[in-house]
């Protein structure tokens, strides 16, 4: 009887410990326990994150920010390519330790997982071809439009114009072909990703526009497992370091500034804040 009490009240305390997080791991001192970080990126969108034709290494502006987070825990980063679906389940299961993967912070992702401050803001638009008569958003209604699976692409063409005909890809390159192939009138992507695109294919950009309205404002941010407080806190401090010191605009200047292929406007936003309107 008494072993019978003694084994319910260990039970009991397990359960209050649980509760209360205590018997949870502090996934900082895993990360730093096992010497590297394990960090989630596409590897197919460029300048975000790619693999560098000459050093087959993956570069970019999500894998700089992920390798910061890295040196700031005091270990090595280690990069794991994965699909836009997938990027969540991937955080969830602790497959990875954080997100940097083109990943949109919204109010319905704030139910499965925990962003950090915004990195980067950018928009939702559409490529068409120049010759397709398509003027604006509203004309792709009943039209075949391309975008990458699981995205907030997808999400926000749908809203926007409910009865186009949307197919979607595993990644926006694969999209993208789709489009050049003829296979659709309209491919759907953020604008830094659209003006890549028209890069790419050099002198055929002509052959292309992007239409005027903006399907959203997007802003982006790393993902960090639900809960974990301390991690998200030495993620936001390493972001206001990077904002505070310069290197974050330095960063944006190098992969999507005017020295850079894209030769976009200069920043417009700063590294400052999690909240999302």
């Amino acid at each position: 009887m008494k072993r019978r009490l003694w084994i319910a009240a260990v039970a009991s305390a397990a359960s209050l410990m649980m509760a209360h997080g205590v018997a949870h791991a502090d996934q900082v001192e895993d990360i730093q326990k096992k010497g590297e970080l394990v960090v989630g990126v596409l590897g197919t969108d460029e300048p975000m994150s790619f693999i560098d034709p000459k050093t087959r290494e993956l570069v970019g502006y999500d894998v700089d920010l992920g390798k910061a987070v890295a040196a700031k825990l005091g270990v090595k980063p280690v990069f794991k390519q994965i699909t836009i679906a997938a990027r969540i389940p991937e955080l969830q299961q602790g497959h990875i330790d954080l997100l940097a993967a083109s990943l949109t912070h919204s109010k319905e992702r704030e139910a499965q997982i925990d962003f950090s401050l915004t990195t980067f803001v950018t928009g939702t638009k559409v490529l068409v071809r120049a010759n397709s008569g398509i003027k604006d958003v509203p004309e792709l209604a009943g039209k075949r439009v391309v975008t990458a699976k699981g995205s907030s692409m997808e999400v926000n063409m749908r809203n926007a114009v409910p009865s186009a005909n949307i197919i979607t890809f595993d990644t926006s390159p694969q999209a993208f072909v789709a489009l050049q192939q003829g296979k659709a009138v309209g491919y759907v992507n953020e604008d830094a990703s659209l003006a890549r695109s028209l890069n790419q294919i050099g002198d055929k950009r002509s052959e292309y526009k992007i239409l005027p309205t903006n399907l959203a404002v997007e802003p982006l941010a790393l993902g960090i497992k639900k809960g974990e407080a301390n991690l998200k806190k030495v993620v936001d401090e390493t972001l206001r370091e990077l904002e505070a010191s310069g290197k974050a605009e330095a960063l944006y200047e190098h992969w999507f500034g005017q020295q850079s292929a894209l030769k976009m406007p200069k920043r417009e936003f700063k590294i400052d804040t999690d909240k999302i309107d």
